[in-house]
């Protein structure tokens, strides 16, 4: 009766310690004796007692965010930036024992590279091009985890924290760039309404009536408005024989 027990707990023991289910996205480096053997999984994966061991290594995406960074630009602005790493582990052998910890490893990692990439940029590349920061880090990063096992798939910057200073100086910059800009527009109106203009002289000069037509719609418009008073423009030009008339005679017309 005792052995049969002792022969069914052996057995329970032996299976608790020996079968391991892994999942799909996950792998398990064996250790036998202290010697790495393979990754194995995912499913059921059977282990020698006391023999050997089994880390777990998950191949799923990992969002890791970059705590905040004091940087001082390259024209000597000094920012806060913080960023996001998407990585993945590609080779489970590799990112166990190469590194002690890879996602502390990462994050280290990350935050002196955010550090010293951000400090050769400008603040307005920071700002305006940040596609090209982003690709900076992600290649970067990707280089230096490679030995690691690690593929970092995209780095992200998410904020940047300008001083209160720099942010009323930004917002100076941009409303002097607005009242430029409306006031190129304006004069730009005003050249071509001018020329314009210059257009409609020339065309009244080379054809006369058109000076009477456009008279003859000044009247139009004019009555056609709920006015008590209307008051018609008559041209200068019929007034001309009357003005001529009155006009003194000059010493050679007297002679």
């Amino acid at each position: 009766m005792f052995t049969a027990i002792a022969i069914v707990i052996l057995v329970v023991f032996f299976l608790s310690t020996a079968i391991r289910i892994l999942n799909e996205y996950e792998r398990g480096v064996v250790f036998r004796l202290g010697r790495v053997i393979k990754a194995k999984g995912p499913g059921l994966i059977i282990l020698i007692p006391i023999v050997d061991k089994m880390i777990k290594v998950s191949l799923r995406l990992v969002a890791m965010d970059v705590d905040p960074q004091d940087v001082i630009t390259r024209d000597n602005v000094s920012v806060k930036v913080n960023a996001v790493i998407y990585f993945r582990v590609i080779n489970p052998v590799k990112a166990i024992i190469e590194v002690e910890n890879y996602n502390y490893a990462m994050s280290q990692l990350a935050q002196t590279t955010l550090r010293s990439v951000c400090g050769q940029a400008e603040l307005d590349e920071l700002l305006a091009e940040r596609e090209k920061v982003n690709t900076e880090l992600q290649e970067i990063l990707d280089a230096q985890t490679d030995p690691w096992g690690i593929k970092v798939a995209t780095v992200e910057l998410k904020h940047i924290d300008l001083p209160s200073e720099m942010q009323r100086a930004m917002a100076r910059q941009a409303e002097a760039e607005r009242d430029r800009r409306a006031k190129v527009i304006n004069a730009e109106g005003e050249f071509q309404a001018a020329a314009k203009l210059v257009e409609a002289a020339q065309a009244i000069e080379a054809h006369p009536v058109a000076l009477q037509l456009r008279y003859l719609q000044t009247v139009l418009e004019m009555s056609s408005e709920s006015n008590t008073t209307t008051v018609f423009p008559i041209p200068l030009d019929l007034f001309k024989p009357f003005f001529a008339a009155l006009k003194p005679p000059s010493p050679e017309e007297k002679a």
